[in-house]
């Protein structure tokens, strides 16, 4: 996996506001929970990381239906990534942007019958289960945050409400 730049102004950005949320408002002190959160906000503000999973040929996957039937494929560290992406897929749709899973989960999309929420949960506990890189995304982060995967979502919303606020210090950024 490629890695970040976390001193970045916009990861702290995120991180501090995902912090706030997490351990001000819902009273969630878990800082590996809150890191991986604010890693994915992170990674997901550019689109290709949002839609990196791709099939065997090469065709980009843009559902999650499609997603699984690949990750099912899929053996060792491949499978473990192929469903953690599942799983951030699915909390940045639910979390972020709720209003997108009308779109996402129209009549006319694979994903029509879809639980975001059920699938994510279940991507990130398989995960959990595989061996992999640890220190990309623990065992023990992956499984909290399936078990925790409504509280995450709602987070992530109260986060992204937040920086929607304006305030003079986000002008400044601006």
């Amino acid at each position: 996996m490629t890695r970040l730049n976390t001193n970045s102004v916009l990861f702290r950005y995120f991180a501090g506001i995902a912090e706030q949320t997490f351990q001000g408002q819902l009273g969630v002190t878990d800082p590996s929970l809150i890191d991986y959160l604010s890693l994915l906000l992170f990674r997901f503000v550019r689109t290709e990381a949002v839609n990196k999973m791709r099939n065997l040929t090469g065709h980009r996957l843009l559902g999650v239906a499609e997603m699984l039937v690949e990750a099912k494929a899929r053996q060792g560290t491949a499978r473990r990534a192929a469903y953690r992406h599942i799983g951030d897929f699915t909390m940045f749709w639910a979390g972020v942007y709720p209003e997108a899973l009308r779109a996402l989960q129209a009549a006319d999309k694979k994903d029509h019958f879809i639980d975001y929420c059920q699938q994510g949960k279940r991507a990130y506990w398989i995960a959990s289960q595989i061996p992999g890189d640890e220190e990309d995304a623990s065992a023990e982060v992956l499984a909290q945050v399936s078990e925790d995967f409504a509280l995450c979502a709602y987070g992530l919303r109260e986060v992204r409400r937040e920086w929607e606020q304006p305030t003079e210090a986000k002008q400044l950024l601006m």
